[in-house]
């Protein structure tokens, strides 16, 4: 596949701290990319850079072979970046703003009927002609996206884009970024809700302490976490073995939730001793890994 954003060699020190250690990475045309870290880990430095508001101490960033930083009039035109902050003019209403921003990129009154089909895929058309300042959090980062895709960018980056906002508009933010993605946009998207990332998500990088602590397929990250979840229901009291104790996670009078190696441990060993003890399983489940239960793993192996 081409490539979308090319990272080489990035560091980045700001005094004493060392903010990015040598990253390198490629991200794909057409491709959902995460780019997950704790606080601190580097991900707003990394992206400034590839926005060109931050240079980079050593290395280089090209999108779509746009050097950020030689060519930066070609890089920053097929780049559309959604701030992880709320940023807004109060003196404008919504359809001036973006028709503020779309001057910006040189797009003149023809980019218009674009505007109008932001609005509403944004469902921000009846608030069209109000002030920034009178909308709701949720709905000045709605126009923040609008800002963001105003000149048709081939890339878009989402910092954080869900921050602060209810379900109901995460989800349609959801949406949103799915039907730009199957239109062929390429999407970064950095975001603690790691549930998005997961959902959303081809390929992720994860930072930790300025360096690239791992990037792989998203199913591929799951299958490198070696343990899932085992939770039993009992209609009676039970003991738990002394072999099982270790395993245990939760336990109360009637239920038992084990932590299992996939490789290692038996699911039908543990069920036989249970069985043969006379117990009633009354219900089973079992739960297999999230991608937060690697993000944990990976980053507080590297604290």
């Amino acid at each position: 596949m081409s490539t979308a954003i090319a990272i080489s060699g990035v560091s980045k020190r700001f005094a004493e701290i060392q903010a990015l250690d040598n990253i390198s990475f490629d991200i794909c045309q057409g491709e959902f990319f995460g780019l997950l870290g704790a606080n601190g880990a580097g991900k707003s430095t990394l992206i400034n850079i590839i926005a060109g508001l931050v240079r980079a101490t050593t290395g280089s960033v090209k999108v779509l072979s746009y050097d950020v930083v030689k060519q930066y009039r070609q890089a920053r035109q097929r780049l559309g970046v959604v701030p992880q902050e709320l940023v807004y003019d109060p003196f404008f209403n919504v359809r001036e703003v973006l028709q503020l921003q779309a001057g910006y990129f040189a797009c003149g009154k023809a980019n218009y009927r674009w505007i109008d089909e932001l609005l509403e895929l944004l469902d921000l058309t009846e608030k069209a002609k109000e002030n920034l300042y009178a909308l709701s959090g949720g709905m000045k980062r709605r126009v923040l996206i609008a800002q963001a895709l105003v000149h048709k960018p081939d890339i878009v980056v989402l910092d954080e884009p869900t921050a602060g906002v209810d379900v109901e508009l995460r989800k349609s933010l959801w949406q949103m970024t799915n039907q730009l993605h199957q239109q062929g946009m390429t999407i970064v998207l950095t975001t603690h809700y790691l549930e998005e990332a997961e959902a959303l998500c081809d390929r992720i990088a994860i930072l930790s302490h300025g360096k690239l602590k791992i990037l792989d397929a998203k199913h591929q990250l799951l299958d490198r976490y070696p343990y899932r979840w085992l939770c039993l229901y009992f209609h009676q009291k039970f003991v738990v073995p002394d072999a099982l104790q270790a395993k245990v996670v939760t336990q109360t009078e009637q239920q038992l939730t084990l932590k299992l190696h996939k490789q290692q441990d038996s699911i039908g060993e543990i069920l036989e001793y249970f069985h043969q003890q006379g117990l009633i399983l009354q219900d089973l489940q079992m739960k297999e890994p999230s991608l937060q239960d690697v993000f944990l793993e990976l980053t507080q192996e590297a604290s």
